[in-house]
């Protein structure tokens, strides 16, 4: 194992008796087709893995932490908590994009920075630690990085809110989202979508769902505005 991974394995307090689980979780398909000879596994078992394993360490945390919210609204939490953006803001805190193993053309194209990358990797190495270490190394590492600043009444930042409470500052309200491409197939399908103000492209922003698209659009314009 080099270096790089090494500090990741530091930055994440987990070391590996598998590093072949870190790197499966760390490849994405794109990488893994560039090496058709001695093809090496790419994330999405993982994921599968580490989603419902991530759901589930969630949802016991809440159940605990409120005893008195709502089922339908122990959802919503939950949601907010595991939902597409909050991952890639937690994958922050252990520079997790530096890591991944991507195609040329991927690279190329911005998949680096792709919130729907680095969630499907924060899940995909939930998973491998699952296996690795079992559920309490991975339930370890969910509080420690995904639950880390959850409490009562705490939600995730809405950003299209948070631009559309920034525009009207300004009398700016005739802000629109339009889906600007829909690519992949039906089961893994990323949504692109730009913010619009008067005709004027603020942001844009990917997802595997519409609305997660238009969250990053909104926060990218968020961050131009800041700049």
């Amino acid at each position: 194992m080099t270096a790089e991974y090494a500090d990741l394995q530091a930055r994440i307090g987990y070391t590996f008796r598998n590093e072949g689980l870190l790197l499966e979780a760390l490849t994405h398909s794109s990488f893994a087709n560039e090496h058709q000879v001695n093809r090496p596994p790419d994330y999405e078992r993982l994921e599968f893995l580490g989603d419902a394993v991530l759901e589930m360490v969630t949802s016991a945390h809440l159940y605990h932490l409120l005893p008195d919210m709502k089922e339908g609204d122990l959802t919503k939490k939950r949601a907010a908590q595991v939902c597409e953006d909050a991952l890639f803001q937690r994958a922050e805190a252990f520079d997790l994009k530096k890591h991944i193993r991507l195609g040329r053309g991927e690279e190329k194209t911005g998949g680096r920075e792709r919130a729907s990358i680095i969630a499907d990797v924060t899940e995909a190495l939930i998973g491998a630690i699952y296996i690795d270490g079992g559920q309490e190394a991975a339930e370890s590492f969910i509080r420690t990085f995904i639950l880390c600043d959850i409490a009562p009444g705490k939600e995730q930042l809405d950003f299209k809110s948070a631009l559309q409470e920034k525009l009207q500052e300004n009398g700016s309200i005739e802000l629109r989202y339009e889906m600007l491409a829909s690519e992949g197939p039906e089961h893994r399908k990323e949504f692109r979508y730009g913010v619009f103000l008067n005709g004027k492209k603020l942001g844009e922003g990917r997802g595997h769902s519409k609305k997660s698209a238009q969250q990053r659009a909104a926060r990218e314009a968020l961050n131009k505005m800041e700049e």
